[in-house]
């Protein structure tokens, strides 16, 4: 007995008979004339395996669509039997939008284009009672899937504020991104999740059977399992799909793999587009390996390049080029242009982080003007791309006290960021014990078993007493009101509040560490510290630099009346606007003029990715790297600080490895003489030297980038040229200091030394206060010139 599947298949191959082949070659097709020869031979490769490693710029989507026009237009595939993958939703419609325009007239009976998920869930409503579902499934969001953890958590006496449901969730959707289920967790992951995250993994699958219901991992996984188990499904599949295209393959997970394997293993009609350099997402699971492999996956495939960029300069190209040669896990090509030459990158270290965002507003105000030798560029021509969202506040800032409009791509601005205004509304109460709407905010966050119930209590006291909430609570809490539970928590918030207030009032505390105070006190720090969720490392570093935006000012007042001017200072919608997003969120953008800030090891690259995954989290680092510089079409600035502020202290930075990789004859170095910056920081003469010159005056061959890059020389040989030369002595050598000594510091001024601890300092400083200073950052005073 047949099935539908089979039926409908059939049913497809019984439509209408297209043209015969000498009608359909003989039909006209003007997508081609619009081709390079390489994407011509991408579109026209329609048998058999073929990579398609189109680079950055390159046109990749209008190949991909040229393809399934050609496909259709020379009646090799019905709409019908073309497998289209994507990875977004807006990609699909673009994609289905373009190739109605390459065949004249909108495309319909394309059922099969979409992304891995909404495809999968087709299918698995087919199967479902193959994986023990009924074809209504639900799909899970990430409440509801949080919720139902939680309960089994809870279930198994197992703390849920230990051991979040969110560190399981993702421990879990890890598995199933990998095709695992439980019966096949690695021995390796047993003690996963005190050692029952297999366990619970198995409970929760059965739980989902029972509600009829599956997560986002689960469409993947079943229909993975089902072709797996039922070969006459797959064969049936294989038959229906004759050819099989795949958009942003570098991009694709271990199940994503698997789903795409099986269905073309009979034909193997499959067309995969990608870029292996521009792999950036292996922290939710994308393996570069995939489109490594594809060769030894598919024998005979054809591996065609695109590699003329129609977006960037030729200079910017080979920057690009140049830092992403040192990975090793790549496939390899090279970018070129017919565009002009254009402007070198631009390469400029900063004293600090401050000062880097006060250069680039300059710098986008004067290209606003066009005075910088180029034609006027709008702001909306501009970007600055950071690697760690905390890094937008200083831009932010700097952009809302010059009025310069701005947006925040792929995230709320700083300031509307849930933690901050968490922060914010702790640090409002503690200045104004009567803010109640800030009060609200956060009485039962972190979680301290004060809902709804208690809430209206304390609200209806308030209005029967004409008092604030914060009084309203503790007036309940005298009177012995609310359960123990309740009541004992909101009587430790009220008096943290009073104890912060009167420090406020009494001056005793210094209002950074005030709030560093109120912060860890409260427990809001270590909700978000015992919070296993991906974004929780970003949460707490966007509070730390809160904490750092106060030291500009002389107490929380002050810095909550600025916050509010600048959430005030909203730009009008249709007015051009700077962006600001990460490095991840710019992937598929392009603008004239991009700035890359904040190029400092442990920055970018990242320390934590690096720590994780070791040489794999560098790679993905560098190539994070080569995506940031191809977004730039006319001008790339780099730049790097020599001083960040770290955990509320100032820490010496050096300047990112990536810095090292750069060609010189490809970057003008921006930085002036005698500022201290690391590797590049010293003098460029005017007269426009190459990178290895002007990097030999900054003793950039004794750095430990060269150094590193030395360590490496056995794989990859590194000559340095005959002008390098040592004008610096040994960075790591700190010179003596005795406690009395009077120093000069470039940032702080003039001071005298109270203490000494190696190459540490204690100063206190005439009109900066006692900071601590590397000594190497110091000069004796009687040694300055004035």
């Amino acid at each position: 007995m047949s099935s539908p599947l089979s039926d409908e298949a059939d049913a497809f191959e019984a439509a209408a008979p297209s043209l015969s082949a000498r009608a359909m070659a003989a039909r006209p097709a003007p997508y081609l004339d619009a081709l390079n020869p390489d994407q011509r031979a991408a579109v026209e490769a329609l048998d058999g395996p073929v990579l398609v490693l189109a680079g950055a710029g390159t046109g990749k989507t209008r190949a991909l669509t040229a393809r399934i026009a050609h496909l259709l237009n020379t009646g090799r595939a019905r709409p019908n039997e073309i497998l289209a993958v994507t990875f977004t939703n807006k990609a699909a419609r673009e994609m289905k939008a373009r190739v109605g325009g390459l065949v004249g007239g909108v495309i319909e009976g394309m059922p099969w284009l979409g992304t891995f998920h909404a495809l999968s869930t087709r299918m698995l409503r087919r199967h479902a009672e193959l994986v023990g579902l009924k074809s209504s499934f639900t799909i899970l969001d990430t409440d509801d899937q949080l919720r139902l953890l939680r309960q089994l958590i809870q279930a198994a006496g197992i703390d849920d504020k230990r051991w979040p449901p969110r560190q399981l969730a993702s421990l879990i959707d890890g598995w199933k991104n990998r095709a695992l289920g439980p019966e096949r967790v690695p021995a390796a992951d047993a003690g996963a999740f005190n050692h029952r995250g297999p366990e619970l993994y198995a409970l929760y699958q059965d739980r989902l059977r029972t509600l009829n219901a599956c997560d986002f991992g689960d469409l993947l996984l079943h229909v993975v399992e089902i072709l797996q188990k039922h070969p006459d499904i797959l064969e049936t599949y294989r038959r229906w799909f004759r050819y099989i295209l795949v958009d942003e393959y570098q991009d694709t997970n271990v199940a994503q793999y698997l789903w795409l394997r099986l269905l073309a293993g009979g034909h193997h009609n499959i067309a995969c587009v990608g870029d292996d350099d521009q792999s950036i997402y292996g922290w939710r699971g994308a393996e570069v390996g995939n489109i490594l492999r594809f060769e030894k996956d598919f024998p005979g495939a054809r591996v065609i390049r695109l590699e003329q960029n129609y977006r960037s300069t030729p200079h910017i190209l080979a920057a690009a080029s140049g830092v992403i040669a040192s990975n090793e896990s790549r496939l390899g090509k090279t970018l070129w242009t017919e565009l002009p030459q254009g402007e070198r990158i631009r390469l400029i270290g900063h004293w600090d982080g401050e000062e880097e965002a006060r250069w680039i507003g300059e710098e986008i105000e004067a290209l606003e003007r066009g005075t910088r030798g180029l034609d006027p560029v709008p702001p909306d021509g501009m970007a600055i791309l950071v690697r760690a969202s905390f890094q937008m506040r200083a831009f932010e800032d700097r952009f809302l006290t010059i009025g310069l409009p701005y947006r925040v791509i792929g995230g709320p601005r700083f300031y509307e960021r849930a933690e901050i205004r968490d922060a914010m509304a702790y640090f409002r109460v503690a200045v104004s014990p009567e803010d109640g709407l800030a009060f609200e905010r956060i009485v039962n966050t972190p979680k301290r078993g004060i809902g709804d119930k208690a809430l209206q209590e304390i609200n209806r006291t308030a209005r029967e007493n004409d008092v604030s909430l914060l009084e309203a609570a503790r007036r309940i809490v005298e009177a012995g009101g609310l359960p123990a539970r309740a009541r004992n928590a909101l009587g430790e918030l009220v008096a943290g509040f009073d104890r912060w207030h009167g420090a406020i009032r009494d001056g005793t505390t210094g209002h950074v560490e005030l709030a560093e105070t109120i912060l860890d006190e409260s427990g809001y720090t270590a909700m978000w510290q015992a919070e296993k969720s991906p974004d929780a490392a970003g949460r707490l570093e966007n509070l730390k630099e809160l904490v750092k935006a106060l030291n500009e000012f002389d107490n929380l007042q002050g810095f909550l009346e600025h916050v509010s001017l600048v959430m005030e200072n909203e730009q009008e919608e249709g007015t051009p606007k700077v962006s600001i997003m990460t490095l991840h969120a710019a992937k598929g953008l392009e603008f004239p003029c991009v700035f890359l800030p904040g190029w400092e090891d442990g920055l970018f690259p990242s320390q934590r990715s690096m720590d994780e995954s070791g040489l794999k989290g560098l790679e993905e680092e560098r190539r994070l790297a080569y995506v940031g510089i191809t977004r730039a079409q006319r001008l790339c600035t780099i730049s790097f600080a020599a001083n960040r502020r770290v955990y509320n202290q100032w820490q010496s930075q050096m300047p990112s490895r990536f810095v090292d990789e750069l060609p010189g004859a490809h970057v003008e170095v921006l930085t002036p003489p005698g500022l201290y910056g690391g590797g590049f920081g010293a003098a460029a003469p005017q007269s426009g030297p190459t990178l290895a010159e002007a990097a030999a005056g900054a003793d950039v061959y004794n750095s430990p980038g060269w150094r590193r890059m030395q360590a490496r020389a056995g794989e990859r040989p590194v000559a340095q040229p005959k002008e390098a030369r040592n004008i610096v002595v040994d960075i790591d050598a700190a010179p003596a200091f005795d406690p009395g000594t009077r120093v000069f510091h470039q940032k702080f001024g003039y001071g005298a030394v109270t203490a000494v601890e190696g190459d540490k300092l204690t100063i206190d400083f005439d009109k900066a206060g006692t900071k601590n200073v590397v000594a190497r950052f110091v000069t004796v005073a009687d040694e300055v010139a004035f």
